[in-house]
């Protein structure tokens, strides 16, 4: 028998489904997903609401970009996820208001009433007030994001190869990176090794040495929430392998081909085909809707100011978890990082309270396991609660941890058997150039729907006359 299906307030569920609490989720990130997860199969009704229909795994995006894996390896379908629960719908679109009186998420034109409301909505990046910089300086938040880099940096190189001008050549092997937290040295590392690994044997007419990428930012250090330790050796690897490091130095302009400096040494502007942007986060902008709709607190990165139980203030039955919460109930005070554990542990509790509704569950405690980025090949950092580890031991953790924390079996086998396949050869898989000039900005995203027009009027056939409407056939 086929199971019981329901689509919110359009088809009724199931008698059983009727008197369940409805639970809507918007965002199918980590902590999303996590609720899903944890909710599958309960005596729950979980709507899913995302604007894509998949899962991305944000921490491998730098691969992407430098054509280590493709996009269908770091991104897995949410209907094949979750969706397959009787209990859970997935529906494709993107909220555009919430109604807290009325208890009804606004998407599609249409509203939807919850009982639950779960916002997991992650976070973009911001340009610091410059958005005139977001065309000229891709960021890495999504997919086209890190197609966009590795088409730009790829065309640059083909057009190096057919360059006679030695400084137009020299111009078109640099890149500027911007950015020297875990995403831009991991960036940086990555392509400064594409590279030179694609000239030394696919290209012809470039010298290697010719490449550079230089990692910017106003911090004093890489990595500046890792120890010092740490922080030092992804710098000498940064360095070694042939990346320059500019470091106390904010960006004041970015033009085509031109990144303006102000740093120690006064102004300068450095050039380079290719520009990327790794340094801002911001909160979705669901966080400053729901502040205005109920005056709840933000603080300066958009993220909601949130209750020990993640809900917002005299609003029990919304919470907000992953990058889109600023939890300060911690030990420190200190807010939990944007990064994937801490989103998973907030999902996992919050889906928790929700079914512990008249029971008791421990206050939530992060469980802090560390931070950690890869350098290069075979090289990462990690942070592991004090114990710092660097080097071949530390990119052995790393791979570990991440293939841990994919959430799709048939991503970690596709994974891990193409890490082994680059090791082994020391080639990457996805070196393609696709779409057109800056197509992977500005993309639009949720539910797009297709037109019907009505049939063209049939023609008459040859030699007879249409008569017109107000005609009348003729008596025999």
């Amino acid at each position: 028998m086929a199971p019981e299906r329901f689509f919110l307030e359009l088809d009724p569920p199931s008698e059983a489904m009727r008197e369940w609490p409805h639970v809507v989720i918007v965002g199918g990130g980590f902590a999303g997903l996590k609720v899903c997860h944890a909710l599958a199969r309960k005596p729950v009704r979980v709507t899913l609401i995302d604007k894509r229909n998949f899962n991305l795994f944000q921490p491998l995006l730098y691969q992407v970009a430098s054509g280590l894996v493709s996009e269908a390896d770091v991104a897995s379908p949410l209907r094949q996820m979750v969706g397959q629960a009787p209990n859970i719908q997935i529906l494709l679109g993107e909220v555009v208001d919430i109604d807290p009186a009325a208890k009804e998420v606004v998407f599609n034109d249409h509203r939807y009433g919850y009982d639950h409301l779960i916002l997991a909505s992650g976070s973009g990046s911001t340009y610091f007030g410059h958005e005139e910089w977001r065309p000229l300086a891709p960021p890495m938040k999504i997919l086209e994001h890190a197609d966009e880099i590795r088409r730009r940096l790829l065309m640059a190189l083909e057009e190096a190869e057919q360059t006679r001008d030695p400084e137009r050549r020299r111009f078109l092997q640099s890149v500027v990176v911007v950015g020297a937290g875990p995403a831009g040295c991991e960036l940086a590392g990555s392509l400064i090794e594409l590279m030179h690994r694609a000239i030394r044997r696919d290209f012809k007419q470039l010298d290697h040495h010719l490449c550079r990428v230089v990692l910017v930012d106003a911090v004093e250090r890489v990595l500046p929430t890792m120890h010092p330790k740490l922080s030092a050796a992804a710098a000498g690897h940064l360095e070694r392998a042939g990346v320059t490091l500019v470091m106390r130095s904010m960006v004041k302009g970015i033009a085509p081909g031109r990144v303006a400096l102000d740093g120690p040494e006064g102004h300068r502007e450095l050039q380079a085909a290719t520009i990327c942007w790794t340094a801002g986060v911001r909160a979705s902008r669901l966080g400053a809707l729901l502040a205005e709709r109920t005056g709840a607190p933000v603080d300066r990165g958009g993220r909601l100011l949130v209750e020990p139980d993640f809900s917002i203030p005299g609003h029990p039955e919304i919470r907000a978890v992953g990058d889109l919460c600023a939890y300060l109930h911690t030990a420190d005070g200190r807010p939990l990082p944007g990064m994937a554990g801490p989103a998973v542990q907030m999902g996992a509790w919050v889906a928790a309270s929700i079914l512990n509704q008249n029971g008791s569950l421990a206050p939530f405690r992060f469980t802090d396991l560390g931070s950690m980025a890869v350098i290069g090949p075979f090289y990462a950092v990690a942070d592991l609660r004090g114990l710092h580890v660097s080097g071949l031991a530390g990119w052995v953790l790393w791979a570990l941890a991440h293939l841990a924390f994919i959430p799709d079996t048939e991503n970690r086998i596709t994974l891990f058997t193409k890490w082994m396949w680059q090791i082994a050869t020391r080639q990457r898989t996805a070196l393609l150039i696709t779409g057109r000039p800056d197509q992977h900005l500005g993309v639009d995203v949720g539910l797009y729907r297709a037109q019907l027009h009505p049939p063209e009027p049939a023609a008459a056939p040859a030699g007879e006359v249409e008569p017109a409407d107000n005609d009348l056939p003729l008596a025999a």
